[in-house]
C-alpha cells in the first residue's frame, strides 16, 4: 500500500457505498483526511465511516441520489465548509448497462448519462467553486475506464469518453489555478467487472472457478464477500479495488506543481470489458 500523510486534508468521494468508492474513502481516511462520502446505501456508508474512525480518521456521510444535482452541490459545499478548505474531490459514482445498443432502453441510457456525465460535471463545477472560494490547492480526480481505449465499448464507453473529454478540457481551463485534474482509467477490477457485465456472464465465469452455487440478488448484485473470493480466484486477471484506491492516494498527495492528466491502471493480465 502507498504511504502518504493527508492529515488536515478534506476530501469528498461520490459513490462511496461500495467498490472503488468505499476503498478510496477508507484509504484517504486512513491517511489522515476527513472524508465526506455520499451514496445511496446508508448502512454501507456507516460501516465505512466506522472503519475510518477506528483507524483514527474522520468521516461524514450523506445519502442521496447522485442525480440530484442540488444535493450534490450542497454535499461538496458542506465538505468545503468543515475546515474552510477542499483538498480532494473524487468523482467516482458511475454505473453501466452492458447491453447491445439494439437491446437497450432509453431509461438505461439516460441513467448512464445522468450519473456518469452530468453528475460528474456538477461534481467538478462545485469542487472548482469551493476550491476557488477557499483558496485551496485542490485535486479533482475523475474515475473513467479503459473501455475508452476501445472504439466499440457501447453507451457505457461513450459516457466514459465524455468523462475523458471533460477531464482534459477542465485541466486546460484550470492551468492558471491551484487546482489539478486527473482521470484514472481502471481496467478489470472486481467492482467494475461485475458492474459492466450481464449477471449471466458473471455467473458463467464464477462457475469456471468453482463458485457455481453463488447467485446474485434481484438487482443482479453479488455480496462483497463473494466478490472478494471471486477476485482471489481470478488472480491476476481481475484486480483488487484497493489498487485503484492506492493510485488515488498517490495523486491526492502530489503537490499542485505536478499535473498528472491521466493514468491507466490494470491488473497484471489485461482483459477488456
Amino acid at each position: 500500500m502507498i504511504q502518504a500523510d493527508l492529515t488536515g486534508y478534506v476530501a469528498a468521494v461520490t459513490g462511496a457505498s461500495s467498490g472503488f468508492g468505499k476503498a478510496i474513502s477508507k484509504t484517504l481516511g486512513e491517511a489522515g483526511a476527513h472524508v465526506f462520502m455520499c451514496g445511496r446505501t446508508a448502512s454501507a456508508l456507516e460501516e465505512t465511516k466506522a472503519e475510518i474512525e477506528s483507524a483514527g480518521g474522520g468521516a461524514t456521510i450523506s445519502t442521496f441520489d447522485i442525480r440530484d444535482l442540488e444535493a450534490l452541490d450542497k454535499f461538496v459545499r458542506d465538505a468545503g465548509g468543515l475546515k474552510g478548505r477542499l483538498d480532494v474531490m473524487v468523482n467516482n459514482a458511475g454505473l453501466g448497462y452492458n447491453k447491445p445498443i439494439t437491446e437497450g432502453h432509453a431509461d438505461e441510457w439516460r441513467e448512464m448519462l445522468d450519473v456518469n456525465v452530468l453528475s460528474l460535471l456538477q461534481g467538478c463545477k462545485s469542487a472548482v467553486d469551493v476550491m476557488r472560494e477557499t483558496k485551496s490547492e485542490g485535486r479533482i480526480i475523475n474515475i473513467s475506464s479503459t473501455s475508452t481505449l476501445r472504439r466499440d465499448s457501447g453507451v457505457y464507453g461513450a459516457t466514459k469518453y465524455a468523462v475523458n473529454n471533460i477531464n482534459s478540457t477542465l485541466r486546460q481551463e484550470l492551468e492558471d489555478d491551484t487546482i489539478r485534474v486527473t482521470a484514472i482509467k481502471p481496467g478489470v477490477f472486481v467492482t467494475n467487472f461485475v458492474r459492466n457485465l450481464q449477471p449471466e456472464m458473471v455467473r458463467g465465469m464464477m462457475e469456471m472457478v468453482g463458485m457455481s452455487d453463488v447467485q446474485p440478488d434481484n438487482e443482479g448484485k453479488f455480496p462483497t464477500a463473494v466478490l472478494q473470493e471471486f477476485q482471489k480466484k481470478m488472480g491476476s486477471v481481475a484486480g483488487d479495488p484497493q489498487a485503484v484506491a492506492d493510485v488515488v492516494l498517490y495523486v491526492a498527495s502530489l503537490p499542485v506543481s505536478v499535473n498528472v492528466e491521466e493514468l491507466v491502471i490494470r491488473p497484471p493480465k489485461s482483459m477488456t470489458i
